[in-house]
């Protein structure tokens, strides 16, 4: 991976990752990976998780929340402070009349507090009852995942909230991400990182793509993050900054 960032990566106070495809693969998170978070975190900067998974989901897979420290869930519909145990809902429930219909249609899904999920090639299925009950809700597409959500609910949408609380600026944060539904959070973020396995039309408009897949993409965007912090370190000009 090129470590030649738009501005200095001291500069950055934040990393914001997509969950699957990025960190894990086929679900899992690999102990290199687990390494290259807590010594981020250790490195003093904020992590935070932008995944379109429903949250008892990813504490399933993944026992590991409180190395974050937010976590936005359903595409930008729920925050979650793993510190804290608290939860913000963003957006409305689904409609009953909307479950209804994709069970009578005979859509398999998932229905998290405020996204349903399902997978190719049901969209057809989910976009024909959007359209017949006049809602105002979207389709966003993760490579084979399909989501409905309230229109204009995206991960950036729920990624802002978070920077907020933290009082971190977007144009201070990194993203990485693989997917069509991270085109939306990487935008917002001052670097855009694309891991290996990324789509092609996310790799073209990211600023950097990794040369490793998935997690082993992480680890090598930690490893330019790491090695110019303690860069710093050693000469005594560890970066600060004020607000």
């Amino acid at each position: 991976m090129d470590c030649a960032p738009k501005r200095p990566f001291e500069e950055y106070l934040a990393v914001a990752t997509d969950y699957d495809g990025t960190l894990a693969h086929d679900g899992v998170v690999d102990a290199a990976t687990l390494d290259a978070l807590r010594r981020l975190r250790d490195a003093d900067l904020s992590l935070l998780m932008v995944t379109g998974r429903e949250l008892p989901s990813l504490a399933s897979v993944f026992p590991h929340l409180n190395l974050f420290d937010r976590v936005v869930a359903e595409n930008g519909a729920l925050l979650f402070d793993p510190s804290a145990r608290t939860t913000q809902w963003l957006a409305p429930s689904p409609p009953r009349a909307l479950l209804q219909a994709l069970e009578a249609r005979g859509v398999p899904y998932s229905a998290g507090r405020s996204i349903v999920a399902t997978v190719e090639p049901h969209e057809h299925a989910v976009l024909s009852a959007i359209h017949d009950l006049g809602l105002e809700w979207h389709v966003i597409f993760n490579k084979g995942a399909v989501m409905a959500l309230p229109s204009g609910i995206t991960k950036a949408t729920g990624l802002k909230p978070a920077l907020m609380e933290l009082e971190i600026p977007a144009d201070r944060t990194i993203g990485i991400g693989d997917a069509e539904n991270d085109h939306a959070f990487l935008g917002m973020c001052g670097l855009a990182v694309a891991v290996a396995n990324a789509l092609p039309a996310l790799k073209a408009s990211a600023d950097i793509v990794t040369v490793g897949r998935q997690g082993a993409g992480f680890v090598e965007l930690a490893e330019c993050l790491l090695s110019r912090k303690s860069h710093l370190k050693r000469n005594g000009s560890y970066f600060t900054t004020s607000y």
